[in-house]
């Protein structure tokens, strides 16, 4: 039976929350106004100092120099203004525009350009760099996490190729022996509003979920010596790495994240087991190595029985048949040099 809710109290919201969908804007070309903003500055000043001389000369009223004196100020704040839209982006990188906490668009146009002045810049402190991302971070405050305070400078998400090389994990594969794993993910930002707004910090995301995804991949395959037909880890690495880019992709959808490439770049048993599974190793390919040669040895004393039986060379009743396979057997199978015996009697007594 549902237990009942206080009255006033709403159930909670089973539905996920919406994700963001990134639409591209256009920007004004950065030379066209930066020459109207040089413009302005120009008249701007020209206006006050001539309204300035003009009234310390009595040559016009006090009126009439606040008259030309007046617009050159508001010029000269509006160019001021206006200079704080000029930004940058190089190839592959994009500007997420956010407006007093909206946002607008992501301007994909590269080189130089002017935007809304009141877009959001960004924190004011240098920025410092990810370790293995090269992505600029802002300092952490004290009492925040690292990851709670990265701010990208003016909203700059760059759309490079990254790749992220994974630690070495140590997991279980399927049957529980441990071993360790570790897999290369090359990946890049494809919907920078769903990169900002929809997660936390999308590079930690990826950094998470690509860990969390190898773990479950390592668990769900035996390393080796797998049943027939069974992928395994070690012996199926293709298989493998697709079906770890299958699921980082479905993983990282929702930071708007596109996996290019994933594969494994270390795999190896743990080292407590690693001498038992070499010595297990060792003896099946021991095994296998014998069975091929006893197969080889049996095909060449048939051989050997037929072409002798076809040709008449000799009669082998089935005494010296058995004798004959005996001796080729261990000539054949032996490790050692075998020394030929020549018998000059029978074996008959």
């Amino acid at each position: 039976m549902d237990a009942k809710l206080p009255v006033g109290v709403a159930p909670p919201s089973t539905q996920p929350a919406s994700p963001s969908r990134e639409k591209e804007i256009k920007t004004a070309s950065g030379w066209a106004m930066l020459v109207l903003v040089i413009a302005m500055f120009i008249v701007g000043v020209a206006l006050v100092i001539t309204g300035a001389v003009y009234s310390g000369q009595n040559r016009v009223s006090a009126g009439e120099a606040w008259a030309l004196a007046g617009p050159g100020l508001a010029l000269l704040v509006i160019a001021f203004v206006l200079s704080f839209g000029f930004f940058t982006l190089e190839p592959n990188e994009t500007r997420v525009a956010v407006l007093f906490g909206a946002y607008k668009g992501t301007v994909r146009q590269g080189g130089f350009r002017w935007g809304n002045p009141f877009w959001s810049n960004g924190p004011t402190a240098k920025p410092s760099t990810t370790a293995g991302t090269g992505e600029a971070v802002a300092p952490a405050k004290k009492g925040k996490s690292q990851a709670a305070s990265r701010k990208y400078p003016r909203y700059k998400i760059s759309v490079r190729a990254r790749t992220f090389n994974m630690p070495i994990l140590k997991v279980n594969d399927r049957r529980g022996n441990p071993v360790q794993i570790s897999a290369v993910v090359v990946w890049r930002v494809e919907d920078t509003a769903q990169a900002v707004f929809d997660v936390e910090d999308f590079q930690e995301y990826v950094q998470t979920q690509s860990e969390t995804a190898l773990r479950h991949l390592a668990s769900s395959y035996a390393y080796d010596h797998g049943e027939e037909n069974e992928i395994t880890l070690r012996s199926n690495v293709d298989e493998v790495s697709q079906a770890l880019k299958a699921q980082l992709q479905q993983r990282l959808a929702r930071a708007g994240v596109v996996v290019e490439e994933a594969r494994l770049s270390h795999l190896a048993y743990a080292p407590e087991i690693a001498q038992a599974m070499l010595r297990r190793q060792q003896a099946e390919a021991i095994i296998d190595a014998r069975q091929k040669i006893v197969q080889g040895a049996v095909s060449m004393v048939e051989m050997a029985l037929r072409e002798l039986g076809e040709k008449g060379i000799i009669a082998l009743d089935p005494e010296r048949k058995a004798a004959m396979v005996s001796n080729l057997m261990v000539v054949l199978c032996g490790e050692a040099e075998v020394q030929p015996v020549v018998n000059t009697g029978t074996l008959y007594a």
